[in-house]
């Protein structure tokens, strides 16, 4: 044993113990610290609708799916049914419901595949456009390593692709619920919530979710998904009609960067 060990009157120097014992307030800190960290990890999820919140296309997706309709199934004048904020799966089956065609999986994939193969073709022929604030919040977000940002809309998978490449805005958007199968939106709603748990993993929060849309369907289903709700009177739908509808915040648009950040994220 080497002497350095041993002190003045040759007794064995032991280690200090209580410099080996992590002092309360290095635990303390180290909880605080993980709590921070959890919280950072911890992300906000926006959902958006798209027609009527994102952009407005001249009413192509309504051309392109009656056009379709009429085309494929000889209708000469197709029957009005209701389009605002409900999926293009529902609204097939008012279409087919109305005209007395069987509202089977073949006849609807002879629709859907129609629509889509027009739905391009309309786009550039109606005067569409990008909403207010739109592009400038998507690009504030985008930055945001704690934001998460979806959709939830009524529109097929591909249909919102196709809408959202033509006004450039695509890129801004990991993952969504679509309307390709569900009827109603509180169950596509669901599929929203199930798809942004799966692109966040732990990270996902649902105290953390806001739907912003244009329409009272978009506040009844972020109620089914306890998700709280921006209502945006871009659309058809007066701003009267929404607050009706309940929502928790409701603007005239999306126009006020700075203050639709804070209302969303805190921040």
């Amino acid at each position: 044993m080497c002497c350095e060990a041993f002190g003045i009157a040759g007794r064995l120097l032991r280690p200090d113990r209580r410099r080996l014992r992590p002092s309360c307030f290095a635990i303390l800190g180290t909880c605080e610290a993980r709590r921070r960290w959890v919280t950072i990890r911890a992300m906000h999820t926006l959902l958006f609708d798209i027609d009527g919140t994102l952009v407005n296309t001249g009413g192509a997706g309504g051309a392109a799916l009656t056009g379709c309709f009429c085309d494929e199934f000889n209708i000469a004048e197709p029957a009005s049914v209701a389009f605002s904020g409900r999926t293009d799966r529902a609204i097939a089956t008012n279409l087919f419901e109305e005209h007395g065609i069987e509202d089977s999986e073949e006849n609807w994939q002879r629709l859907r595949s129609g629509y889509l193969a027009r739905l391009g073709h309309e786009l550039p022929r109606r005067q569409g456009c990008v909403l207010p604030g739109v592009l400038e919040l998507l690009e504030r977000v985008r930055t945001l390593e704690h934001v998460a940002v979806g959709l939830l809309t009524g529109n097929l998978a591909k249909g919102a692709e196709i809408k959202l490449d033509y006004y450039r805005l695509d890129a801004h958007f990991a993952f969504g619920g679509y309307g390709d199968v569900h009827r109603s939106r509180d169950d596509v709603a669901r599929s929203a919530i199930d798809a942004a748990r799966e692109h966040l993993g732990d990270r996902f929060r649902e105290d953390r979710v806001w739907v912003i849309g244009d329409t009272p369907h978009d506040v009844s289903c972020a109620r089914a998904v306890n998700a709280r709700v921006l209502a945006v009177a871009t659309g058809i739908h007066p701003s009267e009609e929404l607050a009706a509808s309940l929502p928790d915040e409701l603007r005239d648009d999306l126009s006020n960067t700075d203050q639709i950040q804070r209302l969303l994220l805190g921040s």
